[in-house]
């Protein structure tokens, strides 16, 4: 994947979605250790997952991926949908992300 790319989106966010709030920039020492373990999104929360700096996998954990890793780099924005699994895993080098939650208005 190149920066400045929107990975291969596996989904759409829906029409009408209000950012709600942001988290970040993380880095290696500052990222939530929780971000590294499976977890869910609530219902009805939407995630862009923002890449600024480096690269990070992104792992989807439900039981239709089988633990695909998508591997986002700086430029890049995933979109995170509520309720399916997933986490972050580490790679080489220095990154920074940021995690902005969007909702139905």
């Amino acid at each position: 994947m190149t920066g400045d790319t929107q990975p291969n989106q596996r989904y759409q966010l829906p029409p009408r979605l209000s950012s709600y709030r942001k988290i970040g920039p993380f880095d290696a020492e500052s990222l939530p250790p929780g971000l590294l373990r499976e977890h869910r999104l609530k219902e009805g929360t939407w995630a862009n997952l923002t890449v600024m700096e480096g690269e990070i996998g992104f792992v989807w954990d439900d039981a239709d991926s089988d633990g695909v890793v998508t591997i986002l780099v700086a430029g890049d924005c995933l979109h995170v949908p509520p309720l399916i699994l997933h986490h972050l895993e580490l790679r080489e080098g220095t990154f920074s992300l940021e995690i902005e939650f969007l909702s139905a208005s």
